[in-house]
């Protein structure tokens, strides 16, 4: 029977996380694993007799009332860093199962290959806690999101490595338990030497790659308990999570190694790292705006994380129906990119209701561009960024971008001139068929929606 249950919970993950590859399934795709790993939690619990059913339903309640709470208090701009808590908790739980067994068992006795999976659980448990909480901090603003960097900091972080992998040597050679606990230390100062060289426009990257470390280590933790629904759920976080890694790099024209060690970017999608221009531009107003799309025959609204900073999703849909009502046909182009996570401008706009239909990806929406009359950019800044196409010179230069510029008519509603993620300057904000409206997207979005109305 327990076999079952751990082979029903395994049926659900996998279950689960296919359902989670499509909108309109996600939610039951969601529902679907955490079930799983109800099961599997339980079943583990009671089958290893560690504790009786009062303690397990005493840990589920608060268990619930925490993640309750936090998932209803988190704002959709927060969820990259939520993401980046989970992946810590995940490495250091792993890392704890490793200890435990240690602490328990004694090394000498054990088989070489339990002592290996003890090692690479802790390791990469501890360095995805550790590196996770510095992504946390820098996505949080609680440090800064420029890359901290040194002079021979490559140097330490390879001897720290080192170090550590020395320490696993002689575990398995002598099975020192005071040499584990130094590997133990020495990974949690990876963790940090890591990331903290990387630039806050990197972190969503980065949080997916500890993600995928998460799973490893759970897997390996896995291993070291010979429980099967854990292996399988590590194996298929791990592999999960480094998928998108590489769906993310290749979404900007990037290595994973560029990502890791260029140190590139600042990391505040609002107000920009890099200095603000002063060059000339067309300003809008919501009267200029409003005539704009009111005469229009076809719109295309390219949301970014401006948009979710001011929560502007509802104002969109709003502003969208309105255009709608006037026989104009709306659609939105969603980058791979845009917003902190894949899939953050999915969900933001599915909140407002917005048709599953009219969301197109990269592939679908820029070849309608040419035959647009009005592009409207709702904060998002380097996914529309001619230079990735044009300027050899520019650090983001073969990123597969929206050509907005080949539209009829661009409207941008920003803060300011700052630049975005990248920390540089976007030429579209010059053209002469490029309207800047200066405003918060919300509040952009609500004028033009009242302008609209008399024209």
């Amino acid at each position: 029977m327990i076999e079952l249950l751990y082979l029903a919970s395994a049926v659900a993950f996998i279950v689960g996380l296919k359902r989670l590859g499509g909108p309109k399934t996600a939610r039951s795709g969601n529902r679907i694993a955490a079930a799983g790993m109800l099961v599997a939690l339980v079943v583990a619990l009671v089958d290893a007799d560690i504790v009786n059913w009062a303690t397990v339903a005493a840990g589920l309640v608060v268990g619930t009332i925490i993640g309750a709470w936090g998932a209803i208090r988190v704002q959709m701009t927060a969820m990259p860093q939520m993401v980046a808590v989970f992946n810590g908790l995940g490495g250091i739980a792993s890392a704890l199962v490793a200890a435990i067994a240690v602490l328990e068992a004694d090394l000498s006795v054990l088989p070489a290959q339990t002592t290996l999976t003890i090692l690479i659980s802790t390791l990469i448990g501890a360095v995805t806690f550790t590196g996770s909480f510095v992504a946390f901090a820098k996505l949080q603003g609680l440090i800064g999101g420029n890359p901290i960097v040194f002079s021979g900091q490559q140097v330490v972080n390879a001897s720290l490595l080192v170090v550590a992998l020395g320490a696993g040597v002689l575990v398995m050679a002598d099975s020192n338990p005071d040499v584990y606990w130094i590997l133990g230390a020495v990974a949690l100062i990876i963790g940090v030497m890591a990331v903290i060289p990387i630039g806050g426009a990197d972190m969503p990257v980065v949080i997916s790659l500890l993600n995928s470390f998460s799973g490893l280590a759970a897997a390996s933790a896995g291993f070291v308990f010979e429980n099967n629904a854990l292996i399988i759920g590590g194996a298929l976080v791990g592999a999960a999570g480094l998928i998108l890694t590489i769906q993310m790099t290749r979404a900007m024209n990037r290595s994973l190694a560029n990502v890791l060690f260029a140190g590139f970017g600042g990391g505040d999608a609002v107000f920009g790292s890099g200095e603000m221009s002063t060059k000339p531009v067309k300003r809008a107003t919501a009267e200029d705006a409003a005539i704009a799309l009111g005469y229009a025959e076809s719109v295309m609204v390219v949301p970014g994380y401006g948009l979710a900073v001011a929560q502007a999703q509802h104002a969109t849909r709003k502003l969208a129906t309105a255009l709608e009502d006037r026989g104009i046909t709306v659609y939105y182009g969603i980058h791979p990119v845009a917003g902190r996570m894949p899939g953050h401008m999915n969900v933001l706009l599915a909140e407002a209701d917005v048709p599953y239909e009219q969301l197109l990806d990269l592939e679908q929406a820029d070849p309608r561009l040419p035959q647009t009359d009005v592009v409207l950019i709702l904060g998002a800044n380097d996914v529309v960024n001619p230079s990735a196409r044009d300027d050899s010179s520019s650090p983001i230069y073969g990123m597969p971008i929206f050509n907005v510029d080949r539209a009829g008519t661009v409207i941008v509603v920003k803060r300011s001139l700052s630049p975005g993620f990248a920390g540089i300057d976007n030429p579209l904000f010059y053209n002469d068929n490029t309207l800047m409206f200066f405003a918060d997207a919300k509040d952009a979005l609500e004028q033009t929606l009242a302008a609209l109305r008399d024209v």
